[in-house]
């Protein structure tokens, strides 16, 4: 099985500020591209989960990295590495979407600390890229748990998530 990947992210924003006799602009543009063919070294990946989830209020869903997801063709996966992650809440949450900080075997190569979590807020996203051959280790049974959680009580969130790395 092979998997061909592109990331790209498009920024464009004008900074502008009207003057007496005309206007001021700064405009920013800033064009980011990664494209990996199949394999487990720098800039390649051969590993591919995604999925739309949801979570209850107060609770939090617990992504075992190495050995219990299912790719979209039905083969168990075991990461050894990720090289992307990608997390968008659903704007429609009313709470955020909180991503690391779990319990035990916490997958925290991507972290300072097991404790760190960034917040997703309702509409927001997470994206985290490390193309070099080492990407952000996952340790099978210690460092392979991923959690993501709700940020309060009252109502579930629904979050997507697509993480692609490396099996060696």
């Amino acid at each position: 099985m092979t998997l061909n990947t592109r990331i790209a992210v498009d920024l464009a924003a004008v900074l502008q500020n009207a003057l007496d006799l005309g206007q001021a602009e700064l405009p920013i543009s800033l064009d980011v591209a990664y494209r990996w063919p199949s394999g487990t070294t720098a800039d390649k990946a051969d590993k591919l989960w995604s999925d739309h989830r949801t979570i209850n209020a107060s609770s939090n869903d617990d992504l075992d990295l190495a050995g219990s997801l299912s790719d979209g063709l039905g083969g168990t996966i075991t990461f050894a590495r990720i090289k992307a992650m990608l997390v968008r809440a659903a704007r429609g949450n009313a709470n955020n979407v909180i991503v690391g900080g779990g319990a035990s075997n916490q997958f925290i190569n991507w972290v300072a600390d097991a404790t760190d979590k960034i917040i997703v807020r309702p509409g927001g996203l997470l994206l985290l890229v490390a193309p070099d051959a080492t990407g952000y280790p996952v340790t099978a049974s210690t460092g392979d748990i991923l959690r993501v959680a709700n940020s309060g009580a009252g109502s579930s969130v629904d979050y997507d998530i697509v993480l692609i790395g490396a099996s060696a």
